[in-house]
């Protein structure tokens, strides 16, 4: 295998010109650059990408976290992320924590000692003082971590509201909530924003609301306690579309008709619930333009630290499909 040595040799220049032509980093006249570079490709040349690292203090390398890769609003984050990435020259990292604090300062720890460039999380379990000594740039995605850290989320609140005002313009008159578990700020956030739709109705109490851990299973536990304890819902608001899937699957088994009985709306406009039947009626955030985004901030900090990047929220929308009846007229 060639090194660094041989290019220089080859070449009839130093080991630093070298250097210089691979890292793009000081000046170096044209005709010494094509000769280095005719010599790197002559020798098949590879640059060591620790020597690499060593030289320029990067090591093109950023890291993703996720808390459940079987989810699949993460798989096309993640997608988007590792599109931007490789688009910009660094190589992409995954990590799945499981929701797994211990997991996440495991990764953490591991990768810092490989000179990574700087991470994204999507966590809900990593606190700010584990990461606030961290001395790479860090990106918050879909979920917020501290108010310092630069964040890349939509407005679920108004998404939320989006979801149970169209439930209330078709017709429905007691709509539950499925929410996901309280330490997800979005959870929070979209619960809040049903709260703020529904919150003077007569008809509300906790029973309305059941708590769902963002799968199939989770909320087809919580729809069949939410429609056992109140027969006379006739609209369901689900925080994603995996636990909305879930909400159809338990009308099925207690035979009520969806969307003649039961109105449901997702979140997240994912795989999923375009495969259902009927298709799930959901709000559609803007998942590849999230990852991309982020991705583009983390490297934006990477390259130009003091360029005073500002957090970004994006606008969802709904889009209605089978599993809501049809506006009355």
């Amino acid at each position: 295998m060639s090194t660094i040595r041989d290019v220089a040799k080859l070449a009839n220049v130093s080991v630093a010109t070298v250097s210089r032509v691979i890292n793009a980093n000081g000046y170096v006249n044209e005709n010494t650059k094509q000769k280095v570079e005719e010599a790197i490709k002559q020798l098949n040349y590879r640059p060591n990408d620790v020597a690499r690292s060593l030289f320029n203090g990067r090591s093109k390398m950023i890291a993703l976290f996720v808390p459940d890769i079987q989810n699949p609003f993460f798989p096309e984050l993640a997608r988007a992320v590792e599109d931007m990435a490789n688009s910009r020259g660094y190589t992409f990292i995954l990590c799945n924590t499981d929701n797994n604090n211990q997991k996440e300062i495991d990764y953490l720890q591991a990768l810092l000692q490989k000179s990574i460039d700087g991470f994204i999380f999507v966590s809900s379990t990593i606190k700010a003082e584990q990461i606030e000594n961290i001395n790479v740039p860090i990106v918050a995605m879909d979920r917020k971590i501290s108010p310092e850290l630069v964040s890349v989320t939509v407005d679920n609140r108004d998404g939320a509201r989006q979801a149970v005002e169209y439930l209330q313009s078709i017709g429905c008159k007691r709509i539950g909530h499925i929410c996901g578990p309280e330490n997800v700020s979005s959870s929070r956030n979209r619960l809040q924003g049903y709260l703020d739709v529904v919150k003077k109705e007569d008809w509300l109490t906790s029973d309305f609301v059941q708590v769902g851990d963002h799968s199939i299973q989770g909320g087809l536990v919580a729809a069949m306690e939410l429609l056992q304890k109140n027969p006379d819902i006739d609209g369901i608001f689900a925080a994603n579309d995996l636990m909305a899937v879930g909400v159809l699957k338990a009308a099925e088994q207690l035979g009520i008709r969806v969307p003649e009985q039961l109105s449901v709306i997702g979140f997240d406009n994912t795989e999923p619930g375009k495969v259902t039947t009927p298709q799930l009626t959901t709000i559609n955030q803007p998942i590849y333009d999230i990852g991309k985004r982020a991705a583009e901030l983390l490297i934006q900090q990477i390259e130009t630290p003091d360029s005073g990047i500002e957090s970004v929220i994006y606008n969802v929308e709904l889009i209605v499909r089978g599993s809501t009846k049809p506006l009355q007229s």
